[in-house]
């Protein structure tokens, strides 16, 4: 696997045509496997006998992973990604409550209000400049940064740091000693925000886990705790950070897509869930184990060494989208992809993270009809990961403003 990350899809391909699960080297020599076609990832990641738990991962139970490993935190941290049977269900179940439908669609006017304002700095940004503006700083960013922030009770003086640790932790190509110290920051910051609300307590997720474990020591530890705002904190940000750029960026490259939204005849909706598909945030995400060893479309897992689930590649599985698949088309009927997960790990965030990337969408390109790219797509910095799938930079003029676009459903 490339350190530096750089667009999977080339890699992809060429790794499918070999098979849906291959054998992948990562970072320090450390061998793994990947899972790539869709439907041997789904029979794979609803596996009974997979699991998430380090104890699994045999190079690193016998010592064999040195502390600055760019990849270890998404074994080691303590929390859902990591946790299986009973712990898993137990810790899910003390932050579900804050993902359910319903509250979602309760945080949507305050998403609707952020994005508005956001995008009356964007026009005021390109108006004291060149015209250009960096949309993934100052759009794509700030909306989900502030809408995790709320909604685990961050104080804001902390959102910007987290965000450059979170960025450490998905970069593969983190040098030993700046990984270590992320390592050692990262958890020392999210005791702050705890402590905080252990001061102040509101009515934020943080706040109530603090109080759970309060309430029933075994509830949570404070491991534990650490380990779920890291990954509310991440997942919540990071991941629909990418999403929206993405989406940006693929319909600025096939405006008739993006015609096909704006004269209502798709949902805006759609435009999301074909984004997942065709360029999906994350691009190999750790770690998955066999707890024996298991054989996969004719290839066998072996018990012992980490597994990628590959959600790129498998998004672009002609054998499951078709010879077009990869073709970027919101009208696809029959779209199914694993971007958010599948079985008892299904992302929870994922219902806040399709209606924070539908406004985002529909509120600017209506508002900014004409906005482009200022530089070819392939001409934008990749993001040095093989983790995260994105630009760092998102460079776009605006073009004639509407005006303010009103609230509205942004979902079909």
């Amino acid at each position: 696997m490339d350190p530096s990350g750089g667009c999977p899809h080339a890699a992809n391909a060429e790794l499918l045509a070999g098979g849906a699960v291959a054998e992948v080297v990562l970072p320090g020599g450390v061998p793994a496997m990947a899972v790539l076609g869709h439907e041997a990832l789904r029979e794979f990641i609803g596996h009974p006998d997979v699991a998430k738990g380090a104890e699994h991962f045999t190079a690193l139970r016998d010592g064999r992973i040195p502390d600055g490993w760019p990849l270890k935190t998404f074994a080691t941290v303590r929390g859902m990604t990591t946790a299986d049977g009973a712990d898993h269900r137990r810790l899910r179940s003390l932050v579900s409550k804050a993902f359910t439908l319903r509250r979602v669609e309760a945080l949507r006017p305050g998403v609707e209000r952020l994005t508005a304002g956001l995008l009356d700095g964007l026009e005021r940004a390109a108006a004291a400049g060149d015209g250009v503006v960096d949309l993934r700083r100052l759009f794509a960013l700030p909306l989900p940064m502030a809408v995790i922030g709320e909604l685990l009770g961050v104080d804001e003086e902390y959102r910007e740091r987290l965000h450059e640790l979170s960025t450490l932790v998905v970069s593969t190509d983190t040098g030993p000693e700046e990984a270590i110290a992320a390592n050692r920051e990262l958890p020392a910051l999210l005791g702050a925000v705890a402590l905080a609300r252990t001061a102040d307590p509101g009515e934020d997720l943080t706040s109530a886990l603090i109080a759970a474990r309060e309430e029933d020591g075994d509830r949570l530890s404070e491991s534990e705790l650490i380990g779920t705002l890291l990954l509310m904190i991440v997942a919540g940000h990071e991941t629909t950070l990418s999403l929206i750029t993405n989406a940006v960026r693929a319909l600025c490259a096939h405006r008739d897509q993006l015609g096909l939204l704006m004269e209502g005849r798709a949902d805006w909706a759609d435009a999301v869930e074909e984004t997942l598909r065709w360029d999906s945030p994350v691009s190999f995400f750790p770690f998955r184990y066999p707890v024996r060893d298991l054989t996969v479309d004719g290839t066998v897992i072996p018990r012992g060494p980490p597994v990628l689930a590959g959600y790129s590649a498998a998004g672009r599985d002609p054998s499951a989208h078709g010879p077009d698949a990869d073709r970027f088309r919101v009208t696809r009927q029959r779209r199914r992809h694993l971007s958010l997960g599948h079985g008892a790990h299904f992302c929870l965030g994922a219902p806040l993270a399709r209606m924070e990337t539908a406004t985002a969408l529909r509120q600017l390109f209506v508002r900014f009809p004409e906005l482009d790219l200022a530089v070819p797509d392939r001409e934008l910095p990749r993001h040095p990961s093989f983790v995260g799938n994105s630009v760092r930079e998102l460079p776009v003029r605006l073009g004639p403003s509407t005006g303010p676009v009103g609230g509205g459903r942004t979902e079909g």
